[in-house]
């Protein structure tokens, strides 16, 4: 395995040293700001002002169209971009799922789950004319599930375009605003903000293949790109709550069609003759600054790079008997973070099986269609409570070609045993496992609690060596994994949730890893969830007149 020369490459350097610093330790944690300063916590909804708002229909509650809906696109006919499509498109992945309440409090929860609820993920699009709304660039505002609409398209531009793509469809642009997550979480507020990316990229995908439509990311686009495209490089008046470029992608409505992954020479340049509207709202009245966080976000940009295509396996899917009864639409609509779990609930093998099988990458299928690239990152599952399989620590190759190098770097004790024929779940050791769980996931019962829970180990050294700006692209994977896990728990009548907070090197040493070439990037943890009776849950648009936008 190669060994990274730091010394000549200044982002790197600067991008391992924030991983360094923002581990956490049994005997210390990343640093954050040790209280939460309520007085400045962020408004979790952006607007632009002073822009012409565009109504979405609101989302059908429960259409047609079952668990199979979510990985086989080719089961809904592609929808006409319009309005309701919109609204259904955007409703269902970046949109509000329900309210919740206790007393005088209430908060909203969406589809794109966030790490303390916080949402730092903004979304851009750049529609092209002919629909039934103005072609243009519009920044989605979830909480009235509008488009405020930012610039106009000039003619020449949207042809070059269309030249480009030739399928029929818009953009979709995703940034971050540090400044929400590092309010609660300080310097490790990074990796959230990545995570969360991954997640809502992830929920676009399932969304768009109800509607009969793929996202692809444009992998080979650059940070500086998607700035000029949604007018992100204008002056801010509060620098510190800035959107981040994160990635772009094109929303094939087609469903199959074959996208270029970059966008046309001089596009950037082409849009800076166009005029942007609207002033991003504040969203704190202070600030509290994070140096290392300013500094990884510049180490980590991306440059324009050659797209790399990656063939991923058309293996078939391990499907449950029987299949799920919710609908697809219901799955993700009704998808919630679990805050504690019961410690009695299990699930059979068969079930276990099927929800790790939907993280494994598949062309065609959603999320992992959308072609971050080729798969780095692994489970590490302990499993607590799944009927038919043994108590235990096992390991899931989401990767064939990384299994030799794993087992060099982990202990020499370990048996790895193939747990089911075909399938890459193998058996480290036997043993109840739940307060190793719990212990490197920062002592949170939950980890031990559920049925199964896993770690994320990500291939690390390799990627970071062909570019800093891959260490965004990995917490963007383990979201999608993420994801994956959490539609899986909603389906088979369990909950998921993403952990954050774990002991990094403790969790390398479960494994024997002591060097750099794999890194645990995320936790989750599946299992019953307990109900918390004091809250009530209200709809997630009731705050707004159905009337108005049918």
């Amino acid at each position: 395995m190669p060994t990274m020369r730091v010394a000549e490459h200044s982002e790197l350097e600067r991008t391992l040293r924030y991983h360094e610093r923002t581990k956490h330790h049994f005997n210390r944690f990343a640093r954050s700001l040790g209280r939460l300063d309520w007085a400045n916590q962020p408004s979790p909804f952006r607007k632009y002002e002073g822009t012409q708002r565009v109504p979405l229909p609101l989302p059908e509650t429960d259409p047609s169209g079952g668990y199979l809906q979510l990985y086989d696109r080719e089961m809904s006919a592609p929808s006409v971009v319009r309005r309701k499509s919109l609204g259904a498109f955007l409703g269902r992945s970046v949109g509000l799922s329900a309210w919740k309440s206790t007393g005088e409090a209430s908060w909203a929860l969406r589809i794109n789950p966030s790490s303390g609820n916080l949402h730092p993920t903004e979304v851009h699009l750049l529609l092209p004319s002919g629909v039934d709304i103005p072609g243009g660039v519009y920044h989605y505002a979830p909480y009235s599930h509008e488009l405020e609409r930012r610039a106009d398209i000039p003619a020449d531009i949207e042809r070059v375009l269309h030249a480009h793509f030739t399928t029929p469809g818009f953009l979709v642009g995703l940034t971050s605003i540090l400044w929400r997550e590092s309010w609660k979480y300080g310097e490790r507020a990074f990796r959230y903000c990545n995570h969360d990316i991954g997640h809502a990229l992830a929920c676009l995908s399932y969304s768009a293949a109800l509607l009969g439509w793929r996202v692809v990311y444009l992998g080979g686009v650059a940070d500086t790109e998607l700035e000029s495209l949604f007018g992100l490089s204008m002056p801010h008046a509060n620098a510190h709550e800035k959107e981040h470029p994160e990635l772009l992608c094109f929303v094939d409505t087609t469903g199959h069609g074959d996208i270029p992954r970059g966008l046309p020479e001089g596009m950037p340049r082409a849009f800076g003759s166009v005029v942007f509207h609207g002033a991003p709202s504040q969203l704190s009245p202070s600030f509290v600054e994070w140096d290392i966080i300013d500094e990884v976000a510049e180490s980590t940009r991306k440059p324009r790079t050659e797209p790399v295509e990656w063939q991923l396996p058309d293996t078939p899917l391990r499907l449950p008997d029987p299949l799920p009864r919710f609908s697809a639409a219901h799955i993700i609509t009704h998808r919630r973070s679990a805050v504690q779990l019961d410690g009695v609930t299990s699930i059979t093998k068969h079930q276990f099986l099927c929800m790790l099988d939907k993280t494994l990458p598949r062309r065609s299928r959603p999320p992992f269609d959308v072609g971050l690239g080729c798969p780095s990152v692994h489970l590490l599952v302990f499993v607590h409570r799944v009927r038919g399989l043994s108590p235990g620590v096992y390991f899931l190759l989401r990767n064939e070609w990384d299994g030799a190098s794993l087992q060099e770097e982990c202990h020499a004790h370990f048996l790895w045993e193939r747990v089911d024929r075909g399938f890459p779940l193998h058996m480290l050791t036997l043993g109840n496992c739940q307060d190793e769980a719990t212990h490197v996931s920062c002592g949170q019962d939950i980890a031990g609690d559920g049925a199964f829970s896993v770690g994320m180990i990500a291939r690390f050294e390799d990627e970071l060596s062909s570019g800093a700006y891959h260490y965004r692209r990995l917490f963007w994977e383990t979201g999608l994994i993420g994801q994956a896990l959490y539609l899986e728990a909603e389906a088979h009548g369990v909950r998921g949730t993403g952990i954050g907070c774990y002991f990094d090197d403790p969790v390398h040493d479960v494994l024997g890893i002591t060097t750099k070439a794999y890194q645990s990037l995320y936790h989750f943890t599946v299992g019953g969830p307990v109900s918390d009776s004091r809250l009530t849950t209200l709809p997630a648009y009731h705050h707004l007149d159905a009337a108005e936008r049918r």
